[in-house]
């Protein structure tokens, strides 16, 4: 690595548009215009009670959840921040019903940004971690975007990541090149590179799971946390942990540094939902994320990055981390679609489980 890419060295700044000169080099000042967003929004979530932001109002977004003071601050931040510079196309929110049209008195680009202003904001009134998702698509060229130019599958981003506001500020970001974690410094206000080329390990004894949904799940999600539960005395053999924040960004922030699985399937609770978490603001983007980093991403019946969305707040079932234990959650899912799952109806089986460890 040179010497400027080093530990602590680089700026995010530096580097995005290192990464960027040539074909999208405009996409670098789009980035250092995101990270400004997530320095004022790191700021006022820093702030807590003292600054009146906490609490709901009396509005819901489109799917029906009740907003917080700060899903709507935090949104018309980025907003602020990003719609003047001449990069978009246009924007695409989960606090919005609608794409955001760039204003009439700002040149046009050719990018599209999507983002979840605050992921886990319910959170935030109990001084837990809580994030921001965004993620970057493009045009064949520069003008205002249409809903089509929204309905992309994830394999077509061109960058991907999230901020998370915890004991320290951190951007995470890939550019189709890694996966790479940046430390706010709040004396300098610079996003400083401290986690170059982020991997993910491939095996894990650790999953996230809101456990209090369990007699919804299907029974493959049913079998794989069962076998976890089980510990040693199970198939599996080993003692695995259970961890749940419910904030996506810290789940997910804490299976980049160290290994994990974190799922939020498909369940039976609501059938007008075949997932809960968002594919264009939550799910691809953090997928992006995961297989840059070595991690796997899938619906539990297939890779997330190939789903292409027909609508702008479509959800999806969420499987994401370690890349032997996602696909041993997929291979579940086929074994119960071809009825191989169930030993007691083939003498192939062993009673406990063909594939014991």
């Amino acid at each position: 690595m040179p010497m400027h890419m080093q530990f602590g060295r680089t700026t995010l700044s530096k580097f995005v548009i290192e990464q960027t000169r040539g074909q999208h080099s405009e996409l670098g000042a789009l980035i250092i215009d995101v990270a400004a967003a997530v320095k004022t929004i790191a700021s006022m979530v820093a702030k807590g009670a003292l600054a009146g932001h906490h609490g709901a109002l009396d509005t819901t977004n489109i799917q029906g959840e009740v907003q917080k003071k700060l899903d709507v601050l935090t949104n018309e931040a980025i907003i602020h921040h990003c719609e003047w510079g001449g990069q978009l196309a246009g924007m695409a929110s989960e606090e919005m019903d609608d794409p955001y049209p760039i204003p009439a008195q700002y040149p046009l680009g050719r990018y599209l940004l999507i983002f979840d202003p605050l992921d886990g904001s319910s959170n935030s009134d109990v001084n837990v971690s809580v994030g921001t998702i965004f993620s970057v698509f493009a045009r064949a060229e520069a003008g205002a975007a249409e809903l089509s130019d929204y309905l992309r599958p994830g394999s077509e981003q061109l960058a991907a990541g999230y901020a998370i506001y915890g004991p320290s500020t951190m951007m995470v970001l890939t550019l189709g090149k890694g996966t790479h974690g940046f430390t706010l410094d709040r004396e300098t206000g610079n996003f400083i590179l401290t986690h170059p080329d982020i991997t993910v390990p491939e095996d894990t004894r650790e999953f996230a799971i809101n456990t209090s949904n369990e007699r919804f799940w299907e029974p493959p999600v049913q079998r794989y946390v069962a076998e976890c539960k089980a510990g040693k005395t199970g198939v599996r053999g080993a003692d695995f942990n259970m961890r749940w924040i419910a904030s996506m960004v810290a789940e997910i922030h804490r299976i980049l540094l160290r290994g994990g699985i974190f799922m939020y399937p498909k369940d039976n609770k609501d059938p007008s939902k075949p997932g809960r978490l968002r594919l264009l603001y939550e799910a691809s983007p953090m997928a992006m994320l995961m297989e840059q980093a070595g991690g796997s991403a899938s619906t539990g019946r297939g890779r997330i990055l190939d789903v292409s969305p027909d609508e702008l707040h479509q959800r999806v079932p969420v499987i994401i981390g370690s890349k032997n234990e996602v696909e041993r959650v997929e291979r579940y899912h086929r074994e119960y679609a071809d009825g191989s799952d169930r030993p007691f109806e083939s003498p192939l089986f062993s009673e406990r489980s063909l594939y014991r460890e």
